[in-house]
């Protein structure tokens, strides 16, 4: 180099550059070591700006104060722009992690969808048989009271019987009379699929034209089908009710609750399964301006009444008994609330904070306590539900919700939570935490699983991971006790599980799978879960 080259790189002012490095390497360890962060999502959010800054400062170090010859800062800055062009035309992103981190692809890699299925009919096992009939099971709180599984799964693991691809969404399935259920999205397309349960092979399919698609949500459907009977009943990611006949998939009727009632979608689609209940079909549209809850006959689909003003968030309705009252229990975009199932009164209310979608389902606790809890910073709170001057009087006897104990504990950002000899346990913001029923205390935090799934099968706690495994626990408030783990994804696994029998029925937006558990020895498989107030299918 000559001299008056030498001159002129000594001439480059550097010391700008180190600094913007340094501020950014500062931000980050601010962000993941110093700074106090509860929540694993804004530590990353915060990291992407600090990201951002830091390019956007040393592109303008580069143009303006780098005293680089010009045409190398042109060049350098025309291989900058190139390399986001050309990363903007070979990857998207296709969604986000529980802690929204980014999910990147190349643009040309697909999705593997599953059969073409026509509407065909499917042998119905007898009634009685194993099933998982609604989101969470019979009692929509994750609790099953068997089988009793093996402790040691490495002696016994789990056995694949059948693997399948299938369309894409963030739906689950439901079991009854040998058919494993579940809403799916091919295309334009929002198919409800049922599989032959013992096989996997697809029985019939019912389509409708119906397309959600959001860069942050996903694709596709995200509840769960409930089935009584004979008769499937969903809900699509854009509000449509279906009646299906269980053995053909034949349309019985149908509805767009949201464009009947001035309903809402919302940011992540509707994901609220529906609830069958003294002959009704109970869903939540819930816009500005629309009602909260509405109830359809189950057997003709007319309109039976609608309650409520508050809009619909994520949280689908449950049926209880608290204080001595049955009732429908719905988490909306504002507060928790109970509703008289014969007629739509609101029995009671509380507010909730509405910052942040909820989500995770209400957990009855005895005759009269209601846990709740919401990710996003939110936290939990145990309510006792009692009488007293309520907002809505059915039979001249209002409800009040009186808060025993809250607690930044338990943010359950989409997963449900169970209850275990006066301990719960739940993932907060990701991490398996327990705390003390009681008081609301935290007994212990450990085991980072991701916003994955949970189920209490008896004594002990199946964990369905944010990255595809699951984790047989012991639930113990003295400390983590996992047992086994068993790898089943390889992804992201948002998709509530299903357990008829010994059978684990589990999906992604990918591909689905059935896995035969080890059960304990001698123990006589339980065939089914609780029983469903109005029965199991």
């Amino acid at each position: 180099m000559s001299p008056s080259g030498a001159s002129g790189w000594r001439r480059i002012r550097w010391w700008p550059a180190a600094l913007i490095l340094l501020a950014a390497v500062a931000g980050l360890l601010y962000v993941w070591v110093f700074g106090n962060f509860d929540l694993r999502q804004r530590q990353v959010v915060q990291t992407l700006k600090v990201v951002l800054v830091s390019g956007l400062l040393f592109a303008l170090w580069l143009l303006f104060a780098s005293r680089l010859p010009w045409r190398l800062r042109l060049a350098l800055l025309a291989a900058g722009l190139a390399l986001v062009v050309g990363l903007r035309a070979t990857l998207e992103v296709r969604g986000v992690t529980g802690d929204l981190i980014p999910i990147l692809a190349w643009r040309w890699s697909e999705s593997e969808a599953g059969d073409e299925v026509g509407v065909g009919r499917a042998v119905l096992a007898p009634a009685g048989t194993p099933s998982f009939p609604q989101f969470l099971g019979s009692r929509r709180d994750g609790t099953l009271r068997g089988p009793e599984l093996a402790r040691d799964w490495h002696a016994q693991p789990p056995v694949e019987i059948w693997r399948r691809p299938v369309g894409e969404g963030w739906a689950g399935f439901a079991v009854a009379r040998g058919l494993a259920v579940t809403l799916e999205q091919h295309g334009d397309e929002e198919r409800v699929v049922a599989y032959d349960l013992a096989t996997g092979e697809p029985r019939w399919s019912h389509s409708d034209e119906a397309l959600y698609d959001n860069t942050v949500g996903g694709v596709g459907p995200r509840t769960v089908p409930t089935i009584v009977g004979e008769t499937v009943y969903t809900v699509g990611a854009t509000g449509i009710l279906n009646a299906l006949d269980l053995a053909t998939g034949r349309e019985l009727w149908r509805h767009d609750t949201v464009a009947e009632h001035d309903g809402s979608i919302g940011d992540w689609g509707k994901a609220i399964s529906p609830l069958v209940t003294d002959g009704l079909v109970l869903v939540s549209p819930g816009g500005s301006v629309g009602p909260t809850l509405v109830a359809y006959d189950a057997e003709d689909g007319e309109l039976r009444w609608q309650a409520g003003d508050d809009e619909s968030s994520y949280s689908s309705p449950l049926l209880t008994t608290l204080a001595g009252r049955r009732q429908v229990v719905l988490l909306s975009r504002n507060q928790v609330a109970g509703y008289d199932p014969e007629g739509g009164g609101v029995l009671w209310t509380t507010p909730w904070p509405n910052t942040q979608p909820n989500v995770a389902q209400p957990l009855v606790l005895g005759d009269d306590r209601l846990l709740v809890s919401a990710g996003y910073g939110i936290g939990a709170k145990l309510y006792r539900i009692g009488p007293g001057s309520g907002p809505g009087e059915v039979g001249g006897d209002g409800l009040v919700a009186e808060t025993i104990w809250r607690s930044p504990r338990l943010k359950s950002k989409f997963a449900n939570y169970v209850e275990h000899e006066g301990a719960v346990y739940g993932l907060d913001d990701g991490v398996l935490v327990c705390l003390d029923l009681a008081t609301g205390d935290r007994r212990w935090k450990r085991g980072r699983y991701g916003h994955g799934q949970l189920l209490l099968v008896g004594d002990l706690l199946l964990v369905q991971t944010e990255k595809g495994e699951i984790v047989l626990i012991e639930p113990d408030p003295e400390g983590l006790r996992e047992l086994g783990s068993f790898p089943v994804f390889d992804g992201k696994t948002w998709n509530p599980p299903a357990l008829a029998g010994d059978l684990l029925v589990l999906r992604t937006h990918r591909e689905a799978v059935a896995l035969r558990l080890p059960l304990a020895e001698g123990a006589a498989a339980r065939t089914a879960s609780l029983p469903a107030a109005d029965g199991d299918g």
